[in-house]
Formats: structure tokens, C-alpha cells, sequence
């Protein structure tokens, strides 16, 4: 007669470990609107003027360390209009695309409305476009092949080494950004810890989890997939290494789409509304809002782990950025947990891995001993991709990819360089909460349509401390079925694939792991 073997079970009973919450410092970026600073009724141009003003010192000393050196003894010239003709000169601007494809705010007003428009373009570049640089006291165009080479987009505040030729343009030879700024934390770890080995995990190691595009209320949900998703995190779907794993899990971040956008018809109505017929219950052809369901997701969650969620380009929530956070009101009773964080996004948030002990008790150590993993505090900053979607539009891909278009950002020192022109966002007067006064250890970007991650790490030859920015883009989890884990002692990259044949997110096929990350196929 047959037997069956018992199901394994962990020697000792498994404990989640924690993390803590850090509170911000005073270079910290705050993403948070004051009532008291919320008005419309400011210019956008003081923006440009606010961020060139802020990156101008840290684009200044770092290309003068680079071309002071040269030979030629190239000349600083303070304006953008003071440039001279056939002198070696570098001059610091924020930089503009003349591009004739992209949306036009008074082609939009001068439309015939009786015509439907046409739909909004994937890409905005073409053989025209022109490259400008200005400043306070006008805008130079900005020719030659180094400026196709570098890949830029508007608002990028960048220091451009050429001369002026016949014809009044700037021909450029090099340019030079801000580079990387400090990192926001200590580096407690020591340079080693950054060489991160993808094949070893330690089972005391602290992750953050992270998911995007949930989607709740799409046409074609991924239920079933979002179930098991529940169950993982919760430590109750999997063998005994896939729960060890979730006990490890400190914390989980859904970066923005929780919730689906609406489509609506040519006649303003709900598509996803059914049609009910004469004489029949409304109560038969009733459907539960939405975020009913979320609310509930997030109350199971948050028995479990503390959760963070930002809002998204499709979820109810303004539209510009900064989007400001979720009302707790509405996720029910979700909201009644202190572990329970509505986020704005962007959102800057400082966690703290506290000390943990070996597995092993007793073997080899003794009381006084220290412990195997000291303490150590990661600094994350998330979005929920809409300024990286959008510098996309201004770029071809390839050659550049979301991977470097992210990673650029951190060169730059700016998160959304693109807003106001084409992104959204709110006009601040005397500050621009988008400026990176320090780099983020996790970089994270909900929103996206694949994986990918990358270690970005200084391109100064003076700075070879060997501190790097750990970049994340994490998919719709809708589409693809992925959730990511991320080591925040050792910045390690896991993703955990949930699928179901025929089904949505994924259809239970392993998905690509792309760079430096790690694949666990679930369901």
C-alpha cells in the first residue's frame, strides 16, 4: 500500500522579522503639499528658475574639476548670451527640446471640438527636434554630435563645453551634469557590502517587498493571482523555503495603480457598467466598488506586515505631482493599523533594520558575543513611473532604455526634469521638492512594463567609495504577475512570478528576470 510523506515543517516556528520607520532629517525631501501653499496662481517659469538655481553649484564644481585641466584653458561664461564666437567656452543652463510633435497647451484651445482628437502620440521625437540651453538671460541652440550622444530631455540642468559658431549656434564637445550627490545614509556596512553575491541569501536578511498595478476593477482581473499574493505575504502559500522567505519580508509597497482606471464610451458612460434590463433587480446587476476590495486586501495585509501605498497615475487621486497621499477613510478598517501608511508619490522613506542574531542559537557564540547583522538604515525613494514613462516619449528605445532613463535621473538630480513641460505637476514658487539633495539607496518605479534593476554607482574618478543606488522598475502586477523583493542589507534583487494557466498576470509562465535579479516561479 502506498504511503504518502508528511508534510516538512520548520524545526522551530517561524518569526517575522521587523523594521522600522526613521523619521526624515532635514535634508530629506518632503513631497507634501501645506494647505497654506496650495495655490495656482504662481508661474511655471519659476520652477526652471528655482531648479537652476539649486543644481547650478553642484554642475559648476564638478566641471570645473573636469575641464580646468584641458589645454586649451576653456573660459566660464556666466550667461548663456555671453558665449564668444570661436573661443573655447562652457556655459551652465537648463536645457530645452524644441520638439514640433509634442502636445501644444494653445493647438488644444484652438482646436475644432467638433473634430475628435486625435489620440495622444507614444513617441514625441523626430528628425527636427532642436536642442536648447537657457538661463535667466535667453536660449542658445545647442549643436553637434555630443549632444545626440548624451540623451537628454527638457529641464535637465546640464554645463555644455564648445563655441559658438558663424551661424549663432553652440557647437558642443562634451557635456557635464551634476553626477550623483551623497548618499542620505551612513555607509555603517563598509564598501564590501555592496558587492552583492545574487547566488547567496542569508536567512536573516530583512527584504521589503514591493508591487505595482494591482488594478482592482480591471475588465480582466487578475483575482486569482492577487489571492495567491495575499497568501504568500501572509506566510501561507509555498513549502517551507518560500515561507521562510515571506517571514523575512519586513514591510510591502505597493507603488501606485491600485485601482483600474475607468473607461468610459463616446457618450461619457461607464463601459464596465452593465446594462440592466427592464422590469429587473438593480440589486442582481450590483458590484461592489472597487476599493471594497482593495480595503479588504489591505486589511488582511496589514494583520500581517506593515504596507505602504502610493497612489498612481490611474487611481483616484489629483493628477499632478507631487500626488498627495491616499485619505485613510477610505480603505475601512486597513486604516485602523498604526502599520498602515498612505505615502505620497513621490515618497521618501527611511527604514531601519534592526540587529538580528544568528538562526542558530548557542552554536559557537557566547552571551557576550556580538550579534551577525549590525544595524543599518536604508533610505528608499518611490514613484509610481510617470516621469520616467514620460521621458520615455522623448527618447527613442532602444538605444536608451527605462533602465537608463532612470538612472539618469540620478545624474541629474532630478527625479521629474520633464515637469511642468509634459508632466504635470504642482507650481511651486521658491522650492522644487523633484531636486535629489542626496541619492537614495533603492530607487524604486512602480508603473512599468517590465522588470528590470541595476547597481548605478559614481562616474567620478575622485569618488570610488564604492557606495551604489540600487535601481528597481517594478511591472503591473495585473499584467505580468510579479512581485519583487528587495535585500536591504545587501541590496539583493528576488522576484517572485505568480501565475495561473489561462488566466491573466502572467498566464503561469516564467517571465524574464532581467539584470541582477533572481526568478521564483509561484502557483
Amino acid at each position: 500500500m502506498a504511503t504518502l510523506d508528511s508534510i516538512p515543517t520548520p524545526s522551530c516556528p517561524l518569526v517575522r522579522l521587523t523594521s522600522t520607520i526613521i523619521p526624515p532629517t532635514q535634508m530629506t525631501p518632503s513631497f507634501l503639499i501645506d494647505p497654506k501653499n496650495k495655490s495656482y496662481k504662481h508661474q511655471y517659469a519659476n520652477i526652471y528658475f528655482t531648479r537652476l538655481t539649486l543644481l547650478r553649484n553642484a554642475v559648476e564644481k564638478r566641471a570645473k574639476a573636469r575641464w580646468d585641466g584641458l589645454q586649451s584653458e576653456p573660459l566660464h561664461v556666466a550667461r548663456v548670451l555671453d558665449v564668444i564666437k570661436s573661443q573655447l567656452c562652457w556655459v551652465i543652463g537648463t536645457v530645452y527640446m524644441d520638439m514640433p510633435l509634442k502636445p501644444n497647451v494653445l493647438e488644444d484651445i484652438g482646436r475644432d471640438h467638433s473634430i475628435p482628437a486625435p489620440p495622444p502620440r507614444e513617441k514625441f521625437y523626430c528628425d527636427e527636434d532642436s536642442v536648447m540651453l537657457e538661463d535667466e538671460s535667453g536660449r542658445i541652440k545647442l549643436v553637434g554630435d555630443r549632444v545626440s550622444e548624451e540623451h537628454l530631455v527638457t529641464g535637465v540642468i546640464i554645463a555644455a563645453l564648445g563655441m559658438e559658431t558663424p551661424a549663432g549656434d553652440f557647437e558642443v564637445v562634451d557635456i557635464c551634469t551634476a553626477g550623483l550627490a551623497v548618499f542620505a545614509e551612513e555607509d555603517i556596512l563598509g564598501s564590501d557590502s555592496m558587492e552583492v553575491d545574487m547566488n547567496s541569501s542569508s536567512t536573516q536578511d530583512e527584504y521589503v517587498a514591493v508591487v505595482s498595478g494591482l488594478s482592482i476593477g480591471s475588465p480582466s482581473p487578475a483575482d486569482a493571482q492577487i489571492q495567491m499574493l495575499m497568501e504568500y505575504l501572509a506566510g501561507e502559500a509555498g513549502g517551507p523555503d518560500d515561507q521562510q522567505l515571506a517571514s523575512q519580508i519586513t514591510r510591502l509597497i505597493i507603488a501606485g495603480n491600485s485601482l483600474s482606471l475607468a473607461e468610459y464610451n463616446e457618450e461619457g458612460e461607464d463601459e464596465k457598467k452593465p446594462q440592466r434590463k427592464f422590469g429587473a433587480s438593480a440589486q442582481a446587476h450590483f458590484s461592489p466598488h472597487p476599493n471594497l476590495a482593495l480595503s479588504a486586501h489591505l486589511h488582511d495585509l496589514t494583520s500581517a506586515l506593515p504596507v505602504h501605498i502610493l497612489p498612481g497615475e490611474d487611481d483616484p487621486s489629483g493628477i499632478i505631482l507631487p500626488q498627495q497621499p491616499f485619505p485613510r477613510a477610505m480603505f475601512g478598517k486597513a486604516a485602523s493599523f498604526e502599520s498602515f501608511y498612505c505615502e505620497s508619490n513621490p515618497a521618501w522613506i527611511r527604514v531601519r533594520c534592526d540587529e538580528t542574531e544568528s538562526s542558530i542559537p548557542n552554536e559557537g557564540r557566547t552571551s557576550s558575543s556580538p550579534s551577525n547583522h549590525p544595524p543599518v538604515t536604508r533610505s528608499l525613494l518611490v514613484t509610481s513611473g510617470q516621469p520616467v514613462l514620460d521621458m520615455c516619449k522623448y527618447l527613442p528605445t532602444p538605444p536608451s532604455s527605462l533602465v537608463s532613463i532612470t538612472a539618469s535621473t540620478l545624474r541629474w538630480r532630478h527625479v521629474a526634469p520633464t515637469a511642468p513641460d509634459t508632466l504635470w505637476c504642482h507650481p511651486y514658487r521658491n522650492r522644487d521638492p523633484f531636486v535629489l539633495r542626496e541619492t537614495p539607496d533603492i530607487y524604486l518605479v512602480g508603473g512599468m512594463p517590465q522588470f528590470g534593476t541595476e547597481l548605478v554607482a559614481s562616474e567620478d574618478e575622485s569618488d570610488r567609495a564604492g557606495r551604489c543606488c540600487r535601481i528597481v522598475l517594478v511591472p503591473s502586477f495585473s499584467q505580468t504577475g510579479v512581485l519583487v523583493l528587495i535585500n536591504l542589507r545587501t541590496l539583493e534583487v528576488q522576484r517572485v512570478d505568480f501565475g495561473v494557466e489561462g488566466l491573466s498576470a502572467g498566464g503561469g509562465e516564467q517571465q524574464s528576470s532581467g539584470d541582477d535579479g533572481n526568478a521564483m516561479a509561484e502557483g
